[in-house]
């Protein structure tokens, strides 16, 4: 079976596919000082709660975003499995998409694989909404070439920020929102509340808005991320929520990169 990694600012992602079927997906936080062996430990023990043994991950592969936990993730695959893994960025990983930007060593690993997966998996030209630490928007045109994108502060980010500038403002807990919260506090939570949400929502839609008008108002917008749940039930923009987008693009990265077996 494959282990495929997704290692984000915020957590990290094990997944293990039979071919395209996922058999077990566990998450933990991204933490740079936890070793490969304490990684080991923690995911065994979840294998062996699922029937499953260490020999029955014959292949991994890695999508990182963190550069001090990439080498951790490496040593584990090395030394708990035994297998040399696909990286993604790596040398010798072809991706099978073109990268149209000025600077694609800057593209991040995750939003590359994303683009992978709407290629092989959903209608394009398309947009992917990534909703995790940072916000992102990315164009992937009709051939699945990456065209560009949008960074913008996640929303846990926004909470925090507004809790550690201003003195008197209470942290808030990122939750599930009703779609009828009024837009004017009465109070300061109830404020606070309306302008994470509210502006939030309204940030997605008007960003997306803005991308269709300049490249195509049939633009399918695809929302994925730890955090798309939350809002993609607000925001009629958004085409569909694909949650597992990231895994199911290594997935095919690894098929196209095929070697081997240990």
């Amino acid at each position: 079976m494959l282990l495929a990694v997704d290692c984000g600012n915020t957590n990290i992602v094990f997944a293990l596919y039979d071919g395209d079927i996922q058999r077990a997906n566990w998450r933990i936080s991204t933490d740079p000082k936890r070793s490969a062996d304490e990684y080991l430990v923690w995911l065994t023990q979840l294998m062996s709660l699922n029937s499953l043994a260490v020999d029955d991950v014959t292949d991994m592969i890695i999508a990182s975003v963190v550069p001090e936990v990439q080498p951790k993730l490496i040593n584990l695959a090395s030394r708990g499995f035994g297998i040399v893994p696909q990286v993604v960025g790596g040398s010798g990983i072809d991706l099978g998409i073109d990268i149209q930007i000025d600077r694609p060593d800057q593209a991040g690993a995750d939003r590359l694989v994303n683009a992978v997966a709407a290629r092989d998996f959903h209608d394009l030209p398309a947009i992917i909404l990534d909703f995790g630490t940072a916000t992102t928007f990315d164009l992937i045109g009709k051939g699945g070439a990456y065209q560009g994108g949008i960074i913008a502060p996640g929303v846990n980010l926004s909470v925090e920020a507004l809790y550690m500038a201003a003195a008197r403002l209470p942290r808030l807990a990122v939750e599930p929102w009703a779609s009828d919260m009024p837009v004017l506090g009465k109070d300061t939570v109830s404020a606070m509340h309306s302008g994470i949400f509210w502006g939030y929502v309204s940030m997605v839609e008007g960003l997306i808005e803005r991308l269709r008008r300049d490249h195509g108002k049939d633009l399918l917008a695809i929302a994925t991320g730890g955090l798309a749940p939350l809002f993609a039930e607000h925001v009629k923009a958004i085409s569909i929520v694909d949650s597992d987008l990231t895994l199911k693009g290594l997935v095919r990265i690894h098929a196209q990169n095929k070697t081997e077996p240990k």
